[in-house]
């Protein structure tokens, strides 16, 4: 990820050169060598976002597993009653869809969370070497997105958590229906069955609309502020090249840091809310692997639990049957 992020803060100084110098000069020749060395690195930036996102990846999947089996081994150790206060449908929920939300959050950590910052704070540093005074511009835009963000993470995040619990209400009626559908058949109550089922997928649906409605204004929000943003270099910008404070491939190259940073804060924001949504799921697993189970054993020496079970097989040793002594048999039976 920072092999990426490096490469890509480095293309825009190049394009800022080709327009000052090799443009601006008509050397050809300038532009060439330029264009050359940007391909190459384009190149080397796609290498290593591929690589990053493979590791990502696996990185991510582990995780997933291991936390599975963590839960599934901790399930092992719950009494009866502990399996009641959570259901079976809750335990379901939290092995599936709790974990898959916490998987993708990682796998969304270690991307963007190594890339955005790295990316934020070296376009913001080139960005000052270029003009400090266009710079304060989306210092401004980065104090409100964040501001924006806070509010819209503590929003949404009660509604997510009680967007899972009706997720645990509707596996719960599948898991019913499943597992009595002989009953269920005999006592002629589809009709019921279905009401009850589509009454557990509606809360389900109205709860992540209601969780989503507020997530949405994510996106507007931070693409307004982009575009606001650039607005303001060109205007800005536009005067100072006029005055000769600027020239036209500093102001290009800075469009493009602008861009990069915003862009950084828009995956940042995305993976806020992501968190915001892995959050709740993240509770809820803490809640299996930190319950106690109240059936344990014992600590004494003396009653310690049998772990292994002895061999009970029978060997026949010099064993034989004969037809007379079948016969005696049968015959006292008789």
């Amino acid at each position: 990820m920072i092999g990426e992020v490096v490469m890509e803060t480095s293309i825009p100084l190049m394009m800022a050169r080709i327009i000052d110098i090799g443009v601006a000069e008509s050397d050809l020749s300038y532009v060439l060598r330029t264009s050359i060395i940007m391909i190459l690195m384009s190149c080397f930036s796609l290498a290593c976002g591929a690589l990053g996102g493979r590791f990502a990846a696996v990185a991510s999947l582990g995780f997933a597993r291991n936390i599975r089996r963590r839960l599934f081994s901790k399930v092992q150790e719950f009494s009866f009653s502990n399996i009641d206060r959570f259901s079976t449908s809750s335990l379901v929920t939290r092995l599936t869809t709790d974990v898959t939300n916490v998987q993708n959050t990682y796998q969304m950590f270690v991307r963007t969370c190594v890339r955005a910052p790295f990316m934020l704070v070296s376009g913001t540093i080139l960005a000052f070497f270029i003009n400090k005074q266009l710079s304060m511009i989306f210092l401004i835009a980065i104090l409100l997105l964040a501001l924006a963000l806070a509010v819209i993470g503590l929003s949404a995040y009660p509604r997510f958590r009680v967007m899972l619990k009706h997720y645990d209400g509707m596996n719960e009626t599948v898991q019913e229906n499943l597992s009595a559908i002989r009953v269920v058949k005999s006592y002629v109550r589809e009709d019921f069955e279905n009401k009850k089922f589509d009454n557990a997928a509606g809360n389900v649906r109205n709860t992540q609309v209601r969780a989503e409605r507020i997530v949405i204004l994510n996106g507007p929000l931070m693409q307004a502020v982009v575009y606001l943003c650039i607005i303001a270099a060109l205007w800005f910008g536009g005067k100072m090249i006029v005055f000769g404070g600027m020239k036209t491939g500093e102001l290009v190259s800075f469009i493009t840091y602008i861009t990069q940073i915003l862009m950084s804060l828009m995956m940042l924001s995305m993976v806020f809310i992501t968190f915001v949504l892995a959050r709740a799921s993240i509770s809820r697993i803490l809640e299996v692997l930190e319950e106690e189970p109240e059936i344990k054993n014992p600590c004494n020496a003396f009653s310690e639990p049998v772990t292994e079970v002895k061999d009970g097989s029978i060997d026949f040793k010099d064993v034989s049957f004969s037809s007379q002594m079948i016969f005696q048999t049968v015959c006292l039976r008789i």
